[in-house]
């Protein structure tokens, strides 16, 4: 199903985002830190620096501080989409036979350097793209095996075989997945061009050279998005604009002509509350319009997610209110996933309705609502216990992984002990540490709302204590310490 979009892009020197726009509303946002960009995917032209025979390996000078790995079974033709009993016939051959000292070669990297580690190569290239990986020098098209459906498989591979030829062939991608021949025909138009000016870079460059590096976030972002109905581009840096210009011109120059410099007086993420909304994707709570609200649970497991009627009472009878609540919850769902870009198993708790046909309807009103999620998902209906269990495929990490980190003050409980139970843990504590060791005084350093209520409400209890045990304790308040966090110092 294909809706109309605007892409805002924000550069910064140390972040791109990427804000996608839909019926004048924030639908997915995408992010990318310059500090996390490793060197995978690259192709460089580099210089066999040194041979190793007893290792079966090669040392291969790209221009990075330490040369990079190459091993005698990196340098073996694509096997993919080779048949078992052909495999047997690959036989790593000796590094000797395979590359000489001083030697330009072409190389990818498989792995970036890990301290004194230099980065793992191999002469095995393929060029990702969102459906399609091409593989130059092999003329057959491969099938992901996570694609199991016999007729799916075929589909796919009639659309794409036209497209191989001496150049190369393609591996069909898992999300290639029910895919249209059109998206398909981009993704190898757009794959084929960018292998012709990998070629002509390398004739044109000397060794030591990065022929061509894996796409910033903004570049694949307009890579994937080619057959999308995108209407605006605005990007909110000049230098980032041209180099955008320079790419789609050369390789999606469809989407040309639709690039803007943005250069309105406030930051592009306010435009359309984006920035905000991508704040409001941290909460737990979702509020609806009618006065209900869902109640979202991100776990290492699944993800939770509990509808409610709030403030919803209705104006006919109870399962009618119950029924629209689900309905309205449904589409709030559907953007909620995307916006959050959550993964997995999805358990959602409708609130409960009697009518057969209710729980249809509703199960139909998420399935359109998910219909414009460029990512695969699976409803799996109604279980017994009334929860609707559904999947959708993982592609990155949720923005809650990107943009947090685990809570140090309640370790990822998500709540943090009460008042009261701390103080008790502190009484405790002094009574352990009293039959221990032999101490004069005590001073308990707290936080401000222990403290105080240890001086006040508990202060009944403190006094018993200190009768038990015949000795002073002294509270004092530690205003950068966290409710849970408390010492107990001998005097």
């Amino acid at each position: 199903m294909s809706v109309s979009a605007e892409l805002l892009i924000n550069v910064t020197p140390s972040e791109t985002r990427v804000a996608m726009i839909e019926f004048g509303q924030l639908q997915e946002v995408h992010i990318e830190r310059e500090a996390r960009r490793g060197i995978v995917g690259n192709i460089y032209k580099g210089k066999v620096s040194r041979v190793l025979p007893g290792m079966q390996a090669a040392f291969v000078d790209i221009g990075l501080d330490k040369a990079a790995f190459l091993h005698a079974s990196d340098i073996v033709p694509h096997t993919e989409c080779v048949a078992e009993n052909e495999k047997k016939q690959f036989q790593v051959l000796d590094i000797s036979q395979l590359v000489r000292q001083g030697q330009d070669i072409v190389v990818q990297v498989v792995k970036d350097p890990l301290g004194t580690k230099g980065a793992r190569l191999t002469t095995d290239i393929t060029l990702p793209s969102r459906y399609l990986v091409f593989m130059p020098g092999a003329a057959h098209v491969g099938v992901s095996q996570r694609i199991d459906d016999e007729a799916e498989r075929n589909r796919l591979k009639k659309i794409v075989l036209p497209y191989c030829d001496d150049n190369g062939g393609f591996i069909i991608r898992t999300a290639a997945d029910a895919a249209d021949s059109d998206e398909l025909a981009q993704d190898a138009a757009f794959l084929k061009r960018l292998w012709q000016k990998i070629i002509e870079r390398r004739s044109k460059y000397k060794s030591k050279t990065m022929l061509y590096g894996e796409l910033g976030l903004a570049q694949r972002i307009l890579r994937d998005f080619v057959g999308t109905e995108i209407t605006k581009i605005q990007v909110d840096s000049r230098l980032a604009f041209e180099s955008l210009q320079e790419f789609t011109t050369e390789y999606v120059p469809e989407l040309t002509e639709r690039l803007e410099l943005y250069g309105g007086d406030k930051p592009i993420f306010d435009l359309y509350d984006a920035e905000n909304e991508i704040q409001r994707s941290l909460d737990r709570k979702v509020e609806l319009k009618s006065g209900g609200y869902l109640i979202i649970d991100q776990t290492e497991a699944m993800t939770t997610v509990d509808i409610n009627t709030g403030a919803f009472v209705g104006r006919r009878n109870l399962e009618d209110t119950i029924f629209n609540t689900n309905v309205e919850a449904t589409q709030a769902i559907a953007r909620q996933l995307r916006l959050r870009n959550l993964g997995g198993i999805i358990i959602i708790d409708f609130i409960d309705m009697m009518e057969n046909e209710h729980r249809q309807r509703v199960i139909l009103s998420l399935e359109q609502a998910l219909a414009t999620d460029r990512v695969k998902t699976n409803i799996n209906g109604f279980t017994q216990l009334g929860l609707v269990e559904m999947t959708r495929k993982r592609t990155r990490e949720s923005i809650e992984h990107v943009l947090c980190g685990g809570c140090p003050t309640c370790k990822g409980r998500g709540t943090v002990k009460t008042v009261e139970t701390v103080c008790f843990e502190v009484l405790r504590e002094i009574t352990r540490v009293n039959r221990a060791y032999d101490a004069d005084n005590f001073v308990v350093y707290a936080a401000p709302a222990v403290a105080e209520t240890l001086q006040g409400d508990e202060s009944h209890a403190l006094a018993e204590l200190e009768v038990f045990i015949g000795k002073q304790v002294k509270i004092q308040i530690e205003p950068l310490y966290v409710q849970e966090q408390f010492d107990v110092v001998m005097m």
